[in-house]
């Protein structure tokens, strides 16, 4: 079993998460059905997709769908993105009025377009600009403000722990840390000695991302570091069952199966039905196709089915692709769906 098997799960301010498996938030990926998703399978707390913080920008098709919380459980974190400190607070104190529970600040994301609006992870070069938006957001609401880090702008300056005590000065309830710098990307391997550091220096909640594809490797992260929970990222497209599998193995150190043909039918033909509810036919046929293209990621036959699905134009013929596919593939209905 883990050492991390007898940790509790962390709070951010009043809320209690119920175990220590987060998804991270991921432009153009953790929409409301991706998010509803992984948390039927299991993610103790999911985080929108960012919002600009610039209201006037609110009125896209893009944006009006990234606010949008209808039917999901709280806590509802809400990240947004920007530079402009008092933009930023008027951003918090719009979307907590909107349903809002949690509010978190994204200086993570390595994007040009982000970074070159001296946003994401480009703030990490001006610690006195982070500290003035640290302060202003958690001063502009009563809910808990998050925060979500790089390690750095590049090798050359690591300075992820001393932006960890801004932070808990300014008042953040927690911080997630990615164990790349921005000069990274998603390059090379991510790296935990940084994040171990920031554990050490903060009292509240930091939660380890960064490559975190299985349980074993959570469990291995969250030992190293002395983190209080993982947020999954990119380990989780095309795989939303790893946060059960991850859960599972911190609670009992023991590996679940892996999802049934059966269980994985249901799920695809699920995603794809929310998909086109969501966004309507046309965009909900063309967003649908990145989706399934995870999904069938792993399978040697990736490429040609791939092709095939991105030439549907229809949402019929979307599931029927994902029925003919389990036709050929789902071993006897006797496997059942495996236990949640």
């Amino acid at each position: 079993m883990p050492a991390t098997a007898c940790v509790e799960p962390p709070a951010i301010g009043p809320y209690q998460l119920p175990n220590r498996v987060i998804l991270a938030p991921m432009a153009g990926v953790t929409d409301r059905p991706f998010r509803q998703l992984c948390r039927k399978l299991g993610a103790g707390l999911v985080v929108s997709e960012m919002v600009t913080s610039d209201p006037s920008l609110w009125h896209t098709r893009k944006s009006r769908s990234r606010l949008d919380h209808r039917g999901e459980p709280g806590p509802r974190s809400v990240q947004i993105a920007g530079g402009d400190p008092g933009m930023l607070a008027e951003a918090a104190r719009l979307n907590a009025a909107q349903g809002a529970q949690i509010i978190d600040i994204n200086m993570g994301c390595p994007a040009k377009k982000v970074c070159n609006k001296a946003a994401g992870s480009a703030l990490l070069r001006d610690e006195r600009l982070v500290a003035d938006i640290l302060d202003a957001v958690v001063g502009a609401v009563d809910i808990p403000v998050t925060l979500k880090i790089r390690t750095g702008w590049c090798e050359n300056s690591i300075n992820g722990p001393r932006i960890a005590r801004l932070a808990e000065e300014a008042g953040i309830r927690a911080l997630a840390v990615h164990g790349r710098t921005r000069e990274q990307r998603y390059s090379g391997y991510a790296e935990y000695d940084t994040i171990a550091a920031i554990k050490a220096s903060v009292t509240i909640p930091v939660f380890a991302n960064g490559d975190i594809t299985s349980a074993g490797k959570a469990a291995e992260v969250l030992d190293y570091t002395g983190a209080d929970a993982v947020m999954v990222g990119r380990g989780a497209q095309g795989n939303p069952w790893i946060f059960r599998e991850i859960d599972h193995y911190l609670s009992t150190g023991q590996t679940l199966p892996e999802p049934s043909q059966a269980e994985r039918h249901h799920v695809m033909s699920d995603h794809l039905t929310a998909l086109h509810a969501f966004y309507g036919q046309h965009m909900g046929v063309r967003i649908a196709r990145k989706h399934i293209g995870w999904y069938l990621g792993t399978r040697e036959d990736a490429k040609p089915l791939r092709a095939r699905f991105n030439a549907l134009e229809a949402p019929g013929e979307q599931l029927q692709f994902v029925d003919e596919l389990f036709d050929r593939s789902t071993p006897p209905a006797s496997h059942g769906i495996s236990a949640a």
